[in-house]
């Protein structure tokens, strides 16, 4: 039992850190002169804040679907936040594909808006079936919340 608890867990937060790892590759071709040319508000961290911060805040998603995973909850109401889980985990990479890759921050920003939709709708669900998971989440939601201002800002200065 606690064996197969363990598994679960590595499971989840190396899913989570995956998400991490892919939008890494996808920022990595426009992290030269593109990103550095664009005008960017005063508020813009420095960039190696970035890499700690989401290692962070994947290793708390990465917890918080574990807790969900090894919950008694109904089969209906797990399947509906693993779902979730996985929408919100799939946006999280496009954000990148579409402000990096595609060098377009307004369609990143119509993405991430789009995530923090996700990420809104993924701790309601948590919360029904574990409380402790449902916290875990309420940092990425904020340091979205902040990504989406921050996109914003340099989607209007540019």
């Amino acid at each position: 039992m606690i064996k197969n608890k363990i598994t679960i867990l590595i499971f989840s937060v190396l899913i989570s850190q995956i998400a991490g790892v892919i939008g890494a590759v996808l920022n990595f071709s426009s992290l030269g002169a593109w990103y550095e040319n664009l005008d960017k508000p005063f508020f813009t961290p420095p960039g190696w804040v970035f890499g700690p911060v989401w290692i962070f805040l994947f290793s708390l998603i990465g917890v918080s679907f574990y807790l969900i995973l090894i919950s008694e909850a109904k089969k209906e109401y797990k399947m509906t936040a693993i779902a979730i889980f996985f929408l919100q985990w799939l946006l999280n990479i496009l954000w990148s594909f579409m402000f990096f890759t595609l060098r377009n921050p307004f369609y990143g920003l119509l993405e991430i808006s789009a995530l923090l939709a996700s990420i809104i709708v993924m701790i309601s669900i948590f919360w029904k079936i574990n409380r402790v998971s449902a916290y875990l989440l309420v940092p990425y939601l904020l340091w979205v919340s902040f990504a989406l201002i921050l996109n914003f800002s340099i989607w209007r200065m540019n």
